[in-house]
């Protein structure tokens, strides 16, 4: 005999003083006594199907639970991805900086230099340019590609001067070359930061003009009266801005292009502060002296090209590339196009040979370039009319249904 496991609810709990509630299961007790087994089994029955529907609501209950659990890990996971990524890039920025602010405090014990010693750096410069020169020249006597395979004994044989003594002018030449740009690298700190936000970083900015500061040092010529920060100051520019347009941008933008579009954003932003107001294209392309097509160009050039591997959305599970639609053929499209053309090829197949040229040479099908009827007329050797009648008798026989059902389907 099964053993009866009974649930109740809330609603059959007996409370003392409950007549109504203590009668009711008194005559249960009641029934199950007297009764037969059947009704124990009934009753068992209802109880194991009470004990089934808690075990599948506990099983409903705990798969939730677990998809919970999954969504909640696919959660913390991205989250510490993301956590991590934003970590490593300050991490990078304050690497960053710290170097720069190192750098700056660097170049900012290197004492300015005076007139008169601007002066007597430029004259060794220019004598070490000399010197150069002269090793360049006895490179290429001596059939080297490297004019630092020139040794130094034979170098000094070159300039008719002793080992010694020309050790010594290539040390101070070359010792003056150094203190000279080293002295007035705040100088192209001063300049880099009008340029900074414009693709390149900072420390690309600095490296740039330090080589435009290097190339002014080397073209200075003191005997013109010039200060040297007053002319390396236009060779450190066009350092950078050279820079800004081979580098910044995935697509090179030719350097007059990129100057004109410096003058256009300077423009706009003029007319913006005279007018209290957005410019028009109008009145930008008025103030330029330029057409509006050719600035609405120069705008569209500007533009900077984005990666189709863009990150979208929060979660960043998904490319830019996934929601832009292809213009190239899909797998259906070129599989209709070559049935097209072979069902084309077998209709064709039931004309005469003449008839079945004239009409790929008239439409093109073949290399896609229709001809006309006098220059398919010089093919055959025959004249224009011949053709012409030869292309409308085809074309009848192309008509026939037996003929253009199966290509019918095509134009639906």
């Amino acid at each position: 005999m099964s053993k009866a496991i009974t649930t109740y609810s809330d609603s059959d709990v007996i409370t003392p003083g409950d007549d109504k509630v203590e009668q009711a299961a008194a005559a249960k007790i009641n029934d199950l006594v007297h009764d037969d087994g059947d009704n124990i089994l009934h009753v068992a029955k209802e109880d194991d199907n009470s004990v089934s529907t808690d075990n599948g609501d506990k099983a409903a209950q705990a798969e939730a639970d677990a998809i919970s659990d999954e969504q909640a890990a696919t959660q913390a996971k991205a989250a510490k991805k993301t956590t991590r990524k934003r970590a490593t890039q300050t991490k990078k920025k304050h690497y960053t900086e710290d170097s720069i602010r190192l750098y700056l405090q660097e170049i900012g014990r290197i004492r300015l230099l005076r007139a008169d010693e601007e002066i007597e750096l430029a004259r060794k410069i220019a004598d070490l340019l000399e010197l150069e020169q002269q090793r360049e020249e006895l490179a290429n006597e001596m059939g080297l590609d490297d004019p630092e395979e020139v040794s130094d004994s034979d170098w000094a044989v070159k300039v008719d001067m002793p080992l010694p003594r020309f050790r010594r002018r290539l040390y101070e030449g070359r010792r003056a070359k150094d203190k000279m740009v080293q002295s007035n690298l705040r100088l192209v700190v001063s300049i880099a930061k009008k340029y900074m936000n414009r693709g390149l970083s900072f420390q690309d900015l600095i490296q740039e003009g330090s080589l435009g500061l290097i190339r002014a040092a080397e073209k200075f010529d003191h005997e013109k009266g010039y200060k040297f920060s007053t002319y390396a100051t236009w060779w450190i520019r066009q350092a950078i801005t050279r820079a800004i347009a081979d580098q910044s941008r995935t697509i090179r933008l030719p350097v007059h292009l990129y100057e004109t579009i410096s003058r256009i954003k300077k423009t706009t932003k003029l007319l913006s502060q005279e007018m209290g107001r957005k410019p028009t294209e109008e009145e930008i392309a008025t103030r330029m002296e330029m057409t509006i097509e050719k600035l609405r160009f120069i705008a569209k050039s500007a533009q900077l090209p984005i990666s189709l591997e863009t990150p979208i959305g929060k979660e960043e599970d998904s490319r830019l590339g996934d929601f832009i639609e292809s213009d190239g053929e899909t797998p259906d499209d070129q599989v209709a196009k070559n049935l097209l053309r072979e069902d084309l090829e077998n209709v064709l197949g039931t004309l005469s040979p003449r008839e079945r040229d004239v009409l790929k040479l008239r439409y093109g099908l073949d290399d896609g370039r229709m001809k006309t009827l006098e220059e398919i007329g010089q093919i055959f050797n025959v004249t224009r009319e011949r053709i012409r009648q030869i292309e409308a008798k085809a074309l009848r026989k192309l008509r026939h249904p037996n003929r253009n059902s199966v290509l019918k389907e095509y134009i639906r």
